[in-house]
């Protein structure tokens, strides 16, 4: 009654409602490999069936050489040996395709998670630190995939394993048999204290684990400023304090697996030792023969260690859980707002341009709270568009707006073609524009690398048309390689202002119709500012080019200025950012 007791408290609470969900997803990718997985049990029954086998040739070799028998001793002895062999090879065997499996279903699950990652809706997404998403994606996921055709195999088995070692036993010896398994009632009453704590530990380290990787990566990421600031022994005694958690979680549930592992040790111990003192008594009144007596002693073992087996599979059940539930929250991620139907009205690359347009628009991330009220932005082919105003006013989430990342609460952001044509801003249009975001974007590679992540085609020569647009190309040419010189992580090997250039360069090269630059020339001098602006809107015909910007000396070449001042977008003339509001 207790059992079911407790049964039904977790049936109420969700417990073992979720955790068969979470199976049930896990099955969903082991149901692809089902025949390699019918494979892996039927070889692991057969090497069951080799050891028995062997272990009952062992007998008879033993009954032969003490004198109960005295014929057949070569060919005992080649069964006996040709049956551990074919063990051992099964053995091997089944690792190999266990092996391929958990990879195969590994490599499946990451996939399906880079592909949401990449499709996720942005907002849901930021909820996630990029260290918590790398730990599900590497360690989670091993977990599961390890796990995933292994523990309905195992089970499977070493049931049959359990079944055939006791139908052995039973054979030769009734009373033997039963108390071979006499140790099977506590092990299940001690299983059944053990899965809520297994299933409470698990998801107390995964979640330490994900935190203590996000400050180890944003740590590494930023060994830099860390170091300018001087602040590497604050860094230290961080990661010391997390270690020290670490510690302790661990040694923590260490204690109750020592005092688990002792339960579970004297329970065998009292099986073995029963089923020992039975045999020594039955070989003592000649019931049984010594072969017999090793067989007892050896299979008794097996047999518990099947029951084991079994049991120890509850912990594998219930980290695989936890581990596929973490990896579910990421596969249940919102996607991407996609128009297809609308965003297939505009005209492929109009060589007439782009406009975007914001119409009373208002959004916050805060729903309490606007970042942008009741604002209007338009931006046209040909014309260079500054965005103005102080840090955290919002000219951030207006280019946000722009790329499809976020949508307004209310009001409408659209882009329009030469045709007239209208679409709501989203995802799908994203592949109009250039986007050169703050702070330094290129990857550890070649120039050459980072040029072609735009444009796989991209030969040699508009890959240098394009540096040379963004004035890149006179530091480019004398770096050893050229644009195959490695730029190292970071771009470590590049200042600021080249590292903006190569950004820069890149976003020319995609050569979308519209461009956005996020305090992308942030890193240059005044002159080459002009120059790439210059280039872009000089040599690219028919280019929309917003730039979002805290400098002054670009805004003489602007068609229009828009400054974000509490929460509203609004035109201010050159004349009043020249004159008097320098600030901006």
């Amino acid at each position: 009654m207790e059992t079911l007791r407790t049964i039904f408290e977790k049936w109420k609470n969700g417990t073992i409602a979720e955790m068969l969900g979470e199976w049930k997803w896990i099955l969903g990718y082991s149901k692809k490999y089902k025949k390699a997985i019918c494979l892996y049990v039927f070889l692991g029954a057969f090497s069951t069936v080799f050891s028995l086998i062997s272990a009952i040739a062992g007998k008879q070799l033993i009954d032969i050489v003490t004198g109960i028998h005295t014929d057949k001793v070569p060919v005992i002895a080649a069964l006996m040996i040709v049956m551990a062999l074919l063990s051992v090879c099964l053995t091997s065997l089944i690792s190999r395709v266990s092996l391929k499996i958990s990879i195969d279903i590994q490599n499946d699950i990451q996939a399906d998670i880079f592909r949401k990652v990449q499709d996720a809706d942005w907002l849901k997404l930021e909820e996630y630190h990029s260290g918590d998403i790398l730990n599900r994606f590497s360690n989670d996921v091993s977990v599961v995939a390890n796990n995933a055709i292994n523990w309905l195999p195992n089970f499977i088995i070493s049931s049959f394993q359990l079944i055939a070692v006791f139908c052995v036993i039973f054979y030769f010896d009734h009373i033997m048999a039963f108390i071979s398994l006499a140790s099977a009632p506590i092990l299940i009453l001690v299983s059944r204290i053990l899965v809520e704590r297994l299933r409470e530990h698990s998801k107390r380290v995964r979640q330490l684990n994900s935190e203590i990787m996000a400050f180890e990566q944003e740590a590494f990421s930023n060994m830099n400023t860390i170091k300018s600031f001087g602040i590497t022994g604050k860094y230290l005694a961080n990661l010391i304090k997390w270690q020290a958690k670490y510690k302790e979680y661990n040694l923590d549930y260490n204690m109750f697996t020592i005092k688990s592992n002792i339960m579970l040790y004297v329970v065998g111990m009292l099986a073995q030792y029963g089923s020992f003192g039975w045999g020594v008594y039955r070989l003592w009144t000649h019931y049984i023969t010594y072969g017999e007596m090793t067989l007892f002693i050896s299979q008794s073992t097996r047999l518990t260690s099947s029951f084991n087996s079994m049991v120890s599979l509850i912990p594998t059940i219930l980290n695989s859980s936890v581990a596929a539930g973490r990896i579910i929250e990421l596969l249940d991620l919102p996607e991407e707002v996609i128009i297809k139907e609308e965003t297939d009205k505009l005209a492929g690359f109009c060589e007439d341009g782009y406009s975007v347009r914001l119409r009373n628009v208002s959004f916050g991330y805060d729903k309490n709270k606007n970042v942008l009220s009741d604002s209007d932005f338009e931006a046209h082919p040909n014309e260079i568009v500054a965005i103005v105003g102080a840090s955290g006013e919002g000219k951030t989430t207006l280019l946000r707006m722009l790329l499809g990342l976020i949508y307004p609460d209310s009001g409408e952001a659209v882009i329009e073609d030469g045709n007239g044509n209208t679409v709501m801003l989203n995802a799908g249009v994203r592949k109009l524009f250039s986007y050169v975001p703050q702070g330094n974007t290129i990857f550890s590679g070649t120039i050459a690398d980072n040029m072609r992540m735009v444009k796989e085609d991209a030969s040699d020569e508009e890959i240098e048309e394009a540096l040379k647009c963004a004035c890149a190309w006179d530091f480019v040419k004398d770096i050893p390689g050229g644009i195959y010189g490695e730029t190292g992580e970071h771009a470590n090997s590049l200042s600021e202002g080249q590292a903006q250039r190569i950004a820069i360069a890149r976003a020319v090269l995609r050569d979308a119709p519209v461009f956005l630059f996020d305090e992308a020339t942030s890193a240059l001098d005044n002159e080459t500012e002009k120059k790439v602006l210059a280039n872009i809107i000089g040599k690219k015909e028919n280019k929309t080019c917003i730039v979002a910007t805290h400098r002054l000396s670009v805004l003489d070449m602007c068609h229009r200025i828009y400054r974000v001042n509490d929460t509203k977008i609004e035109i201010v003339s050159k004349d009043i950012i020249n004159g008097g509001e320098r600030n901006v």
